[in-house]
């Protein structure tokens, strides 16, 4: 049991710990941090470096000119001959003792002549640094830093200047350079190494109050930089709860005013949706209210009648059956609306000849046409194959087609015109009818919507047709325009791709 409890207690800690990290706030906390003490740690590293190789750099100059000076005093006291000089004893001990390191004299022989730790002495020394200095004389001069055991050991050739003599006893003669021996020098760093040891931990000192530094800087930077979105996460919550409907207004920063327009626009749109929901539902109980009360008169009317003829009942019967039919209409058409209203899974995509389909809707829709003395009349530039919802866009065109005749002027026409790309298919449904304000373009796809109501009532239109048609076209990913001048006639524009990439095996 009591693993159990600290399993979950791991957990929860855990899932904590997570939580936190996801939050912007602290993720920018912790790269400032990290950033800050990262550049704390390099900086360290760069100076100490920096003053090491400087330190070295010098020692090794400072040494190699006190060798020099010592070289020439071996040359001049004839000290490779003659090791038993006692200036020269005493020059190389105080040089071994001011640097705390080693001195040997090695000969052109590479014999060791003399060595201040009295090891190697009277031994034969053989080293490529110490037989390249002396092929190469002064060339040969080299100083060599080894950290690992603290010391800078330095090579430097001990040189000979020789005369020679021209036979023309007038001019001048040249001198040459003869390497005689070598000094091989060993330094102690360990007066380098102590400055470093102090400065690093200065340097640690100081990098400790950089890094508290930065730390408080972060947090109050963190804390600076997001509250912003605390107070619009506030203003959501209050919008989510209800206390308010009213617009975020927050600081001009560039994301939060993008975050804030886009939260905005989301709001007026839902404000729109919720209105158009309201309307929707107010519409439909009118619509539907409509028939039913028409239909209850009538009724009452033959109920409260005694003695009927046969002809008034047959005309009371044919208003409630037309009333009936209209009742039909509007659920058949408001069912057809919801179905639409799904997402594109709910289309059945086949191959179909959009030609033949839009013949085929077209002969349904002649007789009402001839009914309205108007001429039907279908165009197409080319053979159409289109991976389509069949049913669907059947109803897109027998909307847009009836539409287009029972809104027509007398002795019109309605003229389906068919074209298509190598990308999508064009349909264009012209009519010369009565037009559409301009001003009521904006609405004619809302539902229930009617430009001429006392019309729409007499041609028994139920404001939903354009509605469905519009949906159809869009659940296709295509779209839908609308061109229409006033007493000239109207042009519905369908663009829908031929190909579709959630096709139905």
């Amino acid at each position: 049991m009591k693993n159990i409890v600290n399993s979950i207690i791991t957990i929860f800690k855990q899932l904590k710990i997570k939580n936190i990290l996801n939050s912007l706030r602290v993720r920018f906390f912790i790269v400032v941090a990290i950033t800050g003490l990262l550049s704390c740690v390099f900086m360290h590293k760069i100076i100490l470096a920096s003053y090491e190789d400087r330190a070295v750099s010098v020692k090794s100059t400072e040494v190699q000119t006190q060798l020099k000076i010592l070289a020439n005093h071996l040359i001049v006291y004839n000290y490779l001959q003659d090791p038993s000089s006692e200036v020269i004893n005493a020059e190389l001990d105080m040089l071994a003792n001011l640097y705390d390191g080693r001195v040997m004299v090695i000969n052109d022989d590479l014999k060791v002549v003399k060595d201040t730790y009295s090891i190697s002495q009277g031994k034969t020394i053989i080293s490529e640094e110490v037989v390249k200095c002396l092929k190469t004389g002064s060339k040969g001069t080299m100083s060599s830093y080894d950290q690992g055991n603290g010391y800078i050991e330095l090579i430097t050739p001990i040189i000979e200047t020789q005369l020679i003599e021209e036979q023309d006893v007038s001019e001048k003669g040249d001198s040459s350079e003869v390497v005689r021996g070598v000094l091989l020098t060993s330094v102690s760093t360990d007066t380098i190494a102590t400055t470093l040891e102090i400065l690093d931990r200065r340097a640690t000192t100081i990098e400790i109050l950089i890094v508290v530094v930065i730390i408080a800087y972060a947090a109050i930077v963190s804390y600076a930089l997001y509250k912003p979105f605390d107070r619009i996460t506030a203003a959501i919550n209050d919008i989510k709860e209800g206390y308010t409907d009213k617009p975020i207004v927050g600081p001009n920063y560039l994301e939060t005013e993008q975050i804030i327009k886009a939260f905005n626009a989301l709001l007026r749109r839902m404000k729109v949706l919720d209105d158009s929901r309201q309307e929707f539902v107010s519409n439909v109980s009118h619509e539907l209210k409509t028939p039913i009360t028409s239909v209850k008169i009538l009724a009452d009317s033959l109920l409260a009648q005694e003695d009927v003829p046969n002809e008034v009942y047959r005309e009371f019967m044919k208003d409630i059956g037309h009333e009936i039919d209209r009742e039909d209409k509007i659920i058949n058409d408001l069912l057809a609306l919801v179905r639409m209203d799904k997402t594109s899974a709910g289309l059945v995509i086949t191959e179909v000849d959009v030609v033949d389909l839009t013949e085929g809707v077209l002969k349904r829709m002649r007789p009402i046409a001839r009914k309205h003395n108007v001429e039907l009349v279908l165009d197409s530039k080319r053979a159409i194959t289109a991976e389509i919802d069949e049913v669907k866009i059947s109803l897109v065109i027998m909307n847009l087609v009836e539409n287009a005749i029972k809104y027509n002027k007398k002795n019109g026409f309605v003229r389906v015109e068919l074209d298509a790309d190598h990308q999508y298919f064009y349909m264009d449904v012209i009519d010369s009818g009565v037009g559409i304000p301009e001003q009521a373009l904006d609405h004619i796809y809302e539902r229930f919507y009617r430009v001429d109501k006392s019309r729409s009532r007499e041609i028994g239109g139920t404001g939903l047709g354009l509605a469905i048609a519009r949906n159809a076209v869009l659940m296709h990913r295509g779209s839908i325009d609308v061109k229409s001048t006033l007493g000239e006639g109207t042009t519905f524009t369908i663009k829908i791709p031929l190909f579709n990439s959630g096709k139905k095996q």
